[in-house]
């Protein structure tokens, strides 16, 4: 994990001589360079953007590492990378899109031939082997997400902790005892991605904590699996009168058909609430009652946090977006178990 301070503190010189040394901006010595080059060598560091910028040579370019996998929705996708754009220029910069399965290599490619000035990764996981490689590039970043081990690299994220104590302790305190959850598919769980754990160990605590049972069932893309997963809520949570939807538009969707072609009525038979919806969940008919999930400001914050590293201003850490609760009337007391 070389990086510019590694070779400066070889080469016995400042990390500005390195980046003159490296980009030929000022002249500077012959032996000087040389003790530069030997360490370069040496240490395998290979001169990427952060050089550049350092003699004040940019690209404005921002990469955006956004792996597309056949378990995403792409709208939401699409929804991030429109934000992430949108907040690159209004710093007059253009973005690059790295769509690849291979999230390491599209990074690696671009920084070790100088193309961009920084990074934003999104669909970030637990274990995220973006975050070693932005380390040994020394490539400002800005992650939407929060991989773990990443006190020294800037993240930001929905406390999605905290949306779902919101969550429970809504529907707990309107005096539901039963309610039950449908997750994204099983596959973001089975690759770790931090926000469904997040979200399921703070419900389970909170649930537990309020004497409230639940149980959280995964629905895969796709109408009938959401109506499998609301069917095999009722029947195994018979005593369920709450309802989270913690999914995609699409599955929202098809599990209000189901609860609609049911006969049953919202709110009086089952109170449902949206937890981190990435859609206007007040476009249902009925509207929910909504934790959003806020995409532009996620977005927004983590090119400004690239910006800060790209600038020099090294502020790390995690930031955590508060979560807002919409109320819509969606939800209410249990007259009944559905």
């Amino acid at each position: 994990m070389t990086t510019i301070h590694d070779v400066a503190q070889a080469a016995g010189v400042s990390i500005s001589t390195v980046s003159y040394a490296l980009s030929g901006k000022r002249s500077i010595a012959a032996s000087t360079r040389q003790r530069v080059t030997d360490a370069v060598e040496r240490l395998g560091y290979r001169p990427h953007a952060g050089a550049r910028m350092l003699a004040g040579a940019r690209t404005n370019i921002l990469a955006l590492s956004a792996p597309i996998r056949p378990d995403n929705h792409q709208p939401t996708q699409m929804r991030f990378v429109t934000a992430v754009v949108e907040a690159a220029r209004r710093r007059d910069y253009d973005v690059l899109l790295l769509a690849t399965d291979d999230e390491v290599s599209g990074i690696r490619r671009v920084a070790s031939s100088s193309l961009v000035d920084g990074v934003v990764a999104i669909g970030v996981a637990t274990v995220d082997e973006r975050v070693d490689l932005v380390r040994e590039l020394d490539l400002p970043a800005g992650f939407i997400g929060i991989p773990q081990g990443v006190d020294d690299l800037a993240c930001i994220d929905l406390d999605f902790a905290a949306a779902a104590a919101e969550s429970v302790d809504r529907l707990a305190d309107a005096g539901h005892r039963s309610i039950g959850v449908i997750g994204h598919p099983a596959s973001y769980g089975e690759r770790d991605t931090g926000f469904i754990r997040r979200f399921d160990d703070a419900f389970a605590t909170r649930a537990d904590g309020r004497g409230v049972e639940t149980l959280t069932v995964a629905a895969d893309l796709g109408r009938a699996s959401a109506v499998r997963a609301f069917d095999d809520l009722r029947e195994r949570l018979p005593g369920m009168t709450a309802l989270v939807l913690h999914c995609s538009e699409p599955t929202a969707e098809a599990v209000l058909q189901r609860v609609r072609r049911l006969g049953l009525e919202m709110p009086r038979d089952l109170s449902v609430l949206a937890a981190c919806a990435s859609y206007p969940a007040d476009e249902f008919e009925p509207a929910l009652d909504t934790i959003p999930l806020p995409i532009d400001e996620m977005c927004s914050r983590a090119v400004e946090a690239a910006f800060e590293r790209i600038d020099g201003r090294l502020d790390t850490g995690v930031e955590l977006i508060a979560p807002t609760y919409l109320a819509k009337g969606s939800v209410s007391g249990p007259a009944r178990a559905s």
